[in-house]
């Protein structure tokens, strides 16, 4: 063989080894489980950032789980910033971009559908996160949203006792353009109606904590600060501002939430709220990142995946996985968040809790 025909040969396997063609080997080839999944590109779009449990929890955690069953997969990330608006935009650059499947948490799930319905006709695949967006949406994990409101109920129903008659609550519900709003609603008045007197009852437009301080401040004055027993806030958010405002009331009532977020565990070892509903965010995050996935490899879901339907608020049935939410009080936050790895002992009982957590047998 002479030396311009070795090197020849030489080139000719460079190049091929370049473009991923097969050797008997095992070498990379197209179609390869390794290329398919450097091809894999899945768009995430999550609501807002005023609620910690995004930045701090979904996001990092859906990315991981995505990388683990698919090395190299590109993510695009978006957060709306609470606008259905700039929502919209991000779905269209993301359908830009060439992103073959959404995770999708909506900040309006009814003003989303036209979106949804671009990307299903662009063959795009739609996984509804935490929120049931409406049109097409090829699959959907969440959290059961009716029996999050019923243990809210339950448990405020628990703190007040026999003074559930003695006066008013007032209910918070959340933001009238978010499903999981109204499936919360509803589930805490199924618990609550014709056992307590509810004074004011409010939605609270973007979760805002602010509007619900304003809110409650405003039901203190309409009602009498003596006049009330208790509040049902949706959300930890909320709590937040409720919890404010009927601090400067001098109030100290029942007061419920959602989220399991720090401040609200913290609030709860002070006694100024009463519980929170923890949904943990790690079983719901690798269920949706396990769907996109199959999806993007082309795969069916597996009937465990989504082994209930759910009908959406624009009437198509929705494959679904709706996980089991566990209701945080003072005495189990060592064996709820602490345990589920959400926080550290260290990271609760900073020092102006450190009295409240001894109390609480966390330290």
């Amino acid at each position: 063989m002479t030396r311009t025909l070795r090197a020849a040969i030489a080139l000719a396997g460079t190049a091929a080894l370049s473009l991923g063609v097969v050797s008997t080997s095992g070498a990379l080839q197209p179609g390869s489980a390794q290329s398919k999944a450097e091809e894999i590109r899945i768009g995430l779009l999550l609501p807002e950032s005023k609620t910690t449990r995004y930045e701090k929890f979904d996001r990092p955690y859906i990315e991981q789980k995505i990388q683990e069953l698919a090395p190299g997969a590109q993510i695009d990330y978006y957060n709306a910033a609470e606008s259905a608006t700039t929502q919209q935009q991000q779905v269209n650059t993301a359908l830009a971009k060439g992103d073959k499947v959404l995770i999708l948490d909506a900040v309006d799930a009814k003003s989303i559908q036209s979106s949804v319905q671009k990307a299903h006709d662009a063959g795009v695949k739609v996984v509804a996160y935490d929120r049931l967006a409406q049109g097409p949406v090829d699959a959907y994990v969440s959290y059961d949203n009716r029996e999050v409101g019923r243990l809210q109920g339950t448990a405020l129903l628990a703190a007040l006792g026999d003074k559930a008659k003695s006066g008013d609550i007032v209910m918070h519900n959340g933001s009238p353009t978010d499903p999981n709003a109204a499936e919360f609603k509803a589930g805490a008045h199924s618990v609550l109606d014709g056992k307590v007197t509810i004074g004011k009852e409010y939605d609270t437009p973007n979760w805002d904590p602010n509007n619900a301080n304003q809110q409650m401040s405003g039901a203190i004055s309409a009602l009498g600060k003596d006049k009330i027993v208790g509040v049902y806030s949706a959300n930890d958010g909320l709590a937040a501002g409720i919890s404010t405002a009927l601090q400067a009331a001098g109030l100290k009532v029942p007061l419920t939430g959602q989220d399991a977020q720090l401040d609200a565990i913290q609030r709860i070892l002070l006694g100024t709220q009463t519980i929170t509903v923890q949904k943990p965010y790690k079983p719901e995050a690798d269920i949706a990142a396990t769907m996109a996935v199959d999806f993007a490899q082309g795969k069916s879901l597996p009937a465990d995946l989504v082994p209930v339907t759910k009908t959406s608020g624009s009437g198509e049935k929705v494959p679904s996985n709706l996980l089991k939410p566990v209701v945080v009080n003072k005495d189990n936050i060592k064996d709820t968040v602490v345990k589920d790895g959400m926080y550290t002992v260290q990271e609760i009982c900073t020092p102006a809790y450190a009295a409240a957590c001894k109390q609480a047998g966390l330290t």
